[in-house]
């Protein structure tokens, strides 16, 4: 971490040096004019440049730190949402005319995107996931800086919620359904190739593996097993968070 921060301070006073120039010329005229007025103008230049400079770092810093939460509605985004976090947490609407364009707005943004599946009712929505879930992996790997993923398998409280495992084991079957699909279709053409899009390997079985960022799966309940009253199990995915942080 105290690297990156050490580029980033790097970066910006490169970006004072383009002012070197300016700051030369006014030091010249100034100086054949008022000595003390060539004194208090650079020095309030100075100030205003260095304020315009940390600005800007802290900006970049910010938003760096963003994590987003998606996933469709229901899935308990919300609800890990209030667990707070020391990294920012952006909740993104669920609805299905939304999702994308939420989705579209703030992934330039993220340092980590978390993807929250509700695990008792995976079995009837599993198609809906999988699409949801091809597209912003798509999305993600085609950032510049690519972001942690993780696919949080909530409401593990539940009885009927499936496990992480089989949760993985049939998003790669669907998702896997999703390429030949959308491989065929014209429209899901990228608009600087000819080439479809496509996510893994082809001609092999979809696996998250195959992906050039890690996807990783972990099971969590933001409620708890006995319902309000009970303790969120949420400590793995603290973990994960503080690890990216």
């Amino acid at each position: 971490m105290a690297s990156a921060d050490s580029r980033r301070m790097g970066n910006g006073g490169s970006m004072g040096g383009a002012f070197h120039p300016y700051l030369d010329s006014l030091r010249q005229e100034l100086q054949q004019r008022d000595p003390t007025l060539l004194s208090v103008v650079v020095a309030l230049v100075a100030v205003l440049l260095t304020l315009v400079f940390w600005k800007f770092i802290r900006s970049r810093r910010s938003s760096q730190r963003a994590v987003l939460l998606v996933g469709l509605c229901d899935s308990g985004k919300t609800l890990l949402f209030v667990r707070g976090a020391s990294l920012t947490l952006i909740d993104l609407p669920g609805h299905e005319s939304l999702r994308l364009q939420f989705l579209e707005r703030f992934k330039a943004s993220a340092r980590a995107i978390v993807f929250v599946v509700d695990s008792a009712a995976f079995q009837r929505e599993v198609k809906d996931v999988a699409e949801f879930l091809y597209q912003v992996l798509l999305d993600s790997i085609g950032l510049k800086n690519t972001p942690s993923f993780l696919i949080a398998c909530n409401k593990q409280d539940i009885t009927m919620a499936k496990s992480a495992k089989l949760i993985q084991q049939q998003l790669e079957k669907e998702i896997n359904t999703l390429r030949v699909t959308r491989s065929a279709a014209p429209s899901t053409l990228d608009s600087s190739s000819t080439t479809p899009v496509l996510l893994g390997r082809k001609g092999k079985e979809f696996e998250f593996s195959q992906l050039p960022l890690k996807v990783e799966f972990l099971e969590c309940s933001a409620k708890g097993g006995r319902g309000d009253t009970g303790s969120a199990d949420i400590q793995d995915l603290e973990k994960w968070l503080a690890k990216i942080a």
